[in-house]
């Protein structure tokens, strides 16, 4: 059962004008069935990312992502024996991109869909022409990086790519995008503020790293709304770049208007 990524998704306050950031820099499509009075649906021609409302109580990040799968049965099957404390959620039908939520042993939580859902709609049903700026990862940070590396390889039939003698982290590819588990230590944030386990960053891939950051540079000049926020600004922030620089996946390293961090790779 090859489980695919397929869904990303952030919380903000200024979700509508973050959508805008993400359409003008990477050229994503928004969907036909768009709702945007609580979200808005943009997609790369084969993943969708969702743009939701921040609700009370809830942190403004990148919040979740989701699988495409081939059965619900078969995954049941599977967390059975090997992993009795993970559980799922069936959702609302009212939601498109997920029939059940689920989490890993770590408590990262994402979304499931499968071909046969009769709500699906918006960015899972309607992939489209692949764009020349698509998501190329996501990266998580694991308390137990080897845990979850066979946890996700072990459910969702994803491959680990082979990597360099001493790096610590876990590549693991659907044939298209590759969910990278790295290392959290609280360590690590010496010298900086601390953050929690969880989704890390995005990494997009790109046809060509100068026309991408004269694009940028070309937003930020036409709407200062939608200006990139300023990565390693103080002691704090240089600490945070350095980390943030660690993943060997990206080239270039910035930050969307929110803050949720972006990785860009030549494609």
């Amino acid at each position: 059962m090859a489980g695919k990524l397929k869904h990303l998704a952030i919380s903000s306050e200024n979700y509508a004008a973050l959508a805008r950031f993400y359409q003008a820099a990477f050229g994503l499509t928004a969907s036909p069935t768009n709702r945007p009075e609580g979200a808005v649906s943009l997609s790369d021609g084969y993943l969708g990312m969702n743009f939701n409302i921040r609700r009370v109580g809830a942190w403004g990040r990148l919040d979740h992502y989701g699988f495409e799968i081939d059965s619900i049965e078969e995954l049941e099957d599977r967390l059975r024996d090997a992993y009795p404390r993970v559980q799922l959620l069936k959702r609302l039908s009212i939601r498109p991109f997920a029939g059940f939520t689920m989490h890993d042993p770590a408590g990262n939580y994402f979304d499931l869909s499968v071909p046969s859902m009769e709500n699906r709609r918006d960015v899972y049903a309607e992939a489209g022409a692949e764009h020349p700026r698509y998501v190329h990862h996501l990266t998580l940070r694991a308390m137990e990086p080897e845990l979850l590396c066979g946890f996700y390889r072990h459910v969702f039939d994803l491959e680990e790519r082979p990597k360099q003698a001493g790096d610590p982290n876990h590549y693991l590819f659907d044939g298209r995008i590759t969910l990278v588990i790295t290392p959290w230590q609280i360590g690590d944030y010496t010298g900086g503020n601390v953050e929690a386990p969880g989704p890390d960053h995005i990494g997009f891939a790109v046809e060509s790293l100068e026309k991408f950051e004269a694009d940028v540079e070309h937003i930020k000049l036409r709407n200062p709304r939608l200006h990139p926020m300023q990565l390693g600004y103080g002691p704090e922030g240089e600490s945070r770049l350095r980390l943030f620089q660690s993943c060997h996946l990206g080239e270039r390293h910035l930050a969307d208007p929110d803050g949720v961090l972006i990785d860009v790779v030549r494609a």
